[in-house]
């Protein structure tokens, strides 16, 4: 049997292992580094450091690196997917790939203390029962850079390669199928007599929708094939990150302590309770099928791709 608990002071103490002495927090440092570090925008600068010049390593992989100065983290990962929904932006080598865009070779503990380096306050995940209560934490900024082929720098949003999902289903409360309506058995719609419900499966277009509204002037089956229409349009994702924090199990037998994350939970965009940082929205994980986000297959460069993603605080 084990016993679910959250210890914050565990992970303090954790934060601590990885991160000793004058690289804990920035406060510590000398007044004019404070004033210099506050100064530097995160937000809208490119990582500018030569190598890891001035970055301490939190991992022995080198793959979570601390920018003291700059209150920023480092994570340096690489592209495992450029097409299909998505459980995670980014999870632990061999773990999650098949549901994330990015993997990084690191343990999930190094992370958290870097978070808490930079001054990010844990706050609490998911929460389903009683009732549903969003992630909440320390909202964060994440950028993600790499080069093309050519050599060049980009650097953007990592919401920018995070898409609403088409490849779901949509319903729609119907009381009845108009009579002039006839749904021809290929067709992505379908009529569920017993829940009253009209479904739609996958991305529909201008003309399916056009043709569709063409077949009846109902008011009710107007507007669900209109909502079916709107909510199949891929969209960026709007939704920010939050330190959510994960939290720890403790075997009473044994007394081994172990960190939720390890399971490979690190960047999430659906909800999960083992998450380290999660979306700030209600974001399904339940299914393939229910699953709000897709990967930005647009945006997205060539499997493995060297990626950094650049986490800061985000302006409150």
């Amino acid at each position: 049997m084990k016993r679910l608990i959250f210890s914050w002071l565990s992970l303090f103490t954790l934060a601590a292992v990885f991160v000793c002495g004058t690289f804990l927090h920035a406060d510590d440092r000398a007044p004019e580094a404070t004033q210099k570090a506050e100064k530097k925008s995160s937000e809208t600068s490119p990582e500018s450091k030569k190598d890891d010049d001035g970055l301490v390593a939190l991992n022995k992989q080198k793959t979570v690196l601390l920018d003291l100065e700059g209150k920023r983290l480092l994570l340096r990962t690489q592209v495992c997917l450029q097409e299909g929904v998505l459980e995670m932006l980014c999870c632990k080598k061999q773990t999650k790939e098949h549901e994330s865009i990015l993997s990084i070779d690191s343990q999930a503990t190094a992370i958290h203390a870097g978070l808490i380096a930079i001054g990010a306050k844990p706050g609490s995940p998911v929460k389903f029962t009683p009732k549903f209560q969003p992630p909440q934490g320390q909202k964060l900024n994440l950028f993600l850079q790499w080069k093309d082929r050519e050599g060049k720098l980009h650097r953007e949003p990592a919401q920018d390669w995070v898409r609403t999902a088409t490849s779901r289903y949509f319903t729609a409360k119907l009381d009845q199928l108009p009579e002039a309506v006839v749904i021809d058995k290929k067709s992505e719609l379908r009529y569920d007599e017993k829940y009253k419900e009209l479904i739609w499966f996958g991305q529909m277009s201008a003309e399916m929708r056009d043709e569709f509204l063409s077949k009846s002037k109902d008011e009710q089956f107007q507007a669900a094939i209109k909502k079916f229409y709107d909510e199949s349009q891929p969209r960026i994702m709007k939704a920010d990150w939050v330190f959510a924090g994960s939290g720890f199990s403790i075997d009473e037998t044994t007394g081994e302590k172990y960190y939720h994350a390890e399971s490979g939970d690190l960047i999430c965009v659906a909800n999960f309770s083992t998450a380290i940082i999660d979306i700030d929205i209600p974001s399904s994980s339940s299914g393939e099928g229910n699953l709000l986000f897709e990967a930005n297959q647009d945006k997205i460069p060539p499997r493995g791709t060297p990626v950094t993603i650049e986490i800061s605080l985000a302006k409150k």
